[in-house]
């Protein structure tokens, strides 16, 4: 990179990304700490410019990746415990018999393994958020422009 970053600017750049993990400490952390960051500062250089967009993109896109899959999980959930539920029959209000035939199991074990593959898709962006913040926090402190992947460009 350019020798006419200092170290102010890496130091900024850098915790623009770190701070994405005020999440973990109060609700859209990840975007008005970052994006305060970002405004107040990406006019004093074009680094810090590059890596607040990057960190800010980064962050919409991994929300918009964990919006689609908790859509795509919620009616698996609903549908799948409604079946499961179904064994006991709550429209016999005088009888306490439950009828544990799980014969029509296949699709409660179908939906346990949608939401099996959803579980692990979550958990790998939950890893990919992790890994690629730390890795980006680390090349903004060495002066590298970093650019995340999987990342959709909101903000150019």
């Amino acid at each position: 990179m350019d020798s006419s970053i200092n170290k102010h600017q890496k130091n900024l750049a850098a915790f623009v990304h770190i701070s994405t993990f005020a999440k973990y400490f109060f609700p859209f952390g990840n975007f008005i700490i970052p994006l305060i960051l970002w405004t107040s500062n990406k006019n004093e250089s074009d680094y810090i410019d590059h890596h607040g967009k990057q960190a800010l993109n980064f962050q919409i896109s991994i929300l918009l990746y964990s919006m689609a899959l908790g859509i795509i999980a919620i009616p698996v959930i609903l549908f799948t415990s409604w079946d499961f539920i179904g064994f006991a029959d709550i429209f016999e209000h005088n009888t306490h018999h439950f009828d544990l035939d799980f014969d029509n199991g296949f699709r409660f074990r179908g939906g346990l393994a949608y939401l099996g593959i959803a579980g692990v898709l979550a958990l790998g962006l939950f890893v990919l958020d992790i890994y690629c913040t730390i890795t980006a926090t680390i090349r903004a402190n060495e002066g590298v422009l970093y650019r995340y992947p999987l990342t959709i460009n909101f903000i150019k």
